[in-house]
């Protein structure tokens, strides 16, 4: 006997879950770009195969125990997105299913704890500060540590750069183009201030007037992207009350950050902020996208010439469709080789907590590209997001003198006269 799924069972969030069901062929052209698929070759772990079994549980056909292996081994890179040709919305589907599954699965206590772990500290930057800091003295204990907390260990930074107190407001240069607001993100602040502060720089360059506010929270996208709902919306309720509503754009230079925020239509689905937080996911852009559109001024050529192999991180080109304007910025420097590498579109293995929670797959993953990236003999990397740049910095480290990682914002910050970045 077969079943039908009960849309008003599942509420608000109905067409986020059945839109990739109904839409979705089996025609198999994800399999290919499919990490998970690529690296376990199984049905069940593949994009297909995870709609299929979602389906059968959403129609009562089997239980939701049966479909939650599958789910927790996709990274939510949504490369299938890309490579789909039936236009099947598969990430809105993962994130609302997963929201479901969160809230109905037996929690194990390791699992409860590594998750409460990084939701309470990973998004705020004074807590984030403190524990990779005391990260460091429990290296030499790793061995006596509960084993899931040790990939965490591995990621930590070895030093941490100093705060970068910004201000509320960063003048335009020149002639005054726009005004938008930044969105200075969570680890990222703690890890690499120093792309926030490029990400200023290139805005005033191009006579874009800044505003930073003070009380902005967490986007809610770690959260968001690992089912925890009411999380997410909380520090995004506060991000959203935070942000002026006379401002051109919001801008993000964390593919994660804008990926998730562009989601606040399901994040918030059947919510009273419903509205509000549409419009500000309508106004969010990441910064190569919004400096594309308005037009870039052209910039002088860097301090030496460079090959810059390019990295595409997942939340901006397969999550948010942004390849070509991070392209042509880089392109627009006049001394600059711009290199592409072989299986752009396979994830780093980053993917928010996901190399913290299945570090096997992560790790060959990261291995994988950072072995495509070096193949074409770099002077540097760049990339728009903060955990792909940490993913890829460690498995770039066991090569001989490997080539600095930066964000495309701090290398046009170069271009311009800013900031150098890490790249010393």
């Amino acid at each position: 006997m077969r079943h039908t799924i009960d849309k008003a069972q599942l509420g608000p969030k109905a067409a986020a879950l059945t839109q990739a069901v109904e839409a979705c062929v089996h025609c198999g052209f994800c399999l290919p770009t499919c990490p998970t698929y690529v690296e376990l070759g199984e049905e069940m772990n593949s994009p297909r195969g995870r709609i299929f079994i979602i389906k059968e549980v959403l129609e009562g056909a089997v239980p939701l125990e049966d479909a939650l292996d599958p789910i927790d081994n996709c990274l939510g890179c949504d490369a299938c997105i890309t490579s789909c040709p039936s236009g099947v919305e598969y990430g809105h589907m993962l994130t609302a299913f997963r929201a479901k599954a969160e809230k109905e699965r037996p929690q194990r206590w390791s699992r409860r704890m590594l998750r409460g772990i990084f939701l309470h500290t990973l998004p705020y930057p004074r807590r984030a500060r403190w524990a990779f800091k005391a990260g460091g003295p429990l290296r030499s204990l790793r061995s006596i540590l509960p084993k899931k907390l040790r990939p965490a260990l591995d990621l930590l930074p070895s030093t941490l750069p100093p705060r970068d107190a910004l201000p509320e407001t960063f003048p335009a240069e020149g002639e005054k183009r726009g005004r938008v607001a930044l969105l200075t993100g969570c680890v990222q602040q703690v890890l690499a201030p120093e792309i926030n502060r490029a990400t200023l720089e290139v805005l005033s360059a191009n006579g874009i007037e800044t505003v930073i506010p003070r009380d902005q929270a967490c986007c809610g996208s770690l959260a968001l992207h690992t089912g925890n709902e009411d999380h997410a919306r909380k520090t995004a309720r506060q991000l959203i009350r935070s942000i002026p509503e006379d401002v051109d754009a919001l801008i993000t230079n964390a593919a994660g950050c804008g990926s998730g925020i562009k989601e606040y239509g399901i994040l918030f689905a059947g919510e009273a902020d419903q509205k509000k937080a549409e419009a500000l996911a309508s106004k969010t852009m990441d910064i190569s996208t919004y400096l594309w559109e308005i037009g870039p001024v052209d910039p002088p050529k860097l301090p030496q010439e460079w090959k810059v192999v390019y990295h595409d991180a997942c939340h901006l080109a397969h999550a948010q469709g942004e390849r070509e304007a991070p392209r042509f910025l880089l392109k627009a420097i006049p001394n600059l080789d711009l290199l592409e590498p072989p299986d752009w579109e396979i994830c780093c293995g980053s993917a928010g907590t996901y190399n913290l929670e299945k570090p096997e797959v992560a790790n060959e993953l990261g291995r994988k590209k950072a072995r495509n990236l070096m193949s074409t003999h770099p002077d540097v990397v760049a990339m728009g997001n903060i955990g792909c740049m940490t993913q890829i910095e460690k498995h770039l480290s066991g090569y001989p003198s490997p080539p600095p990682v930066l964000h495309t914002v701090q290398i046009l910050a170069r271009a311009y006269g800013g900031a150098p970045g890490r790249a010393n």
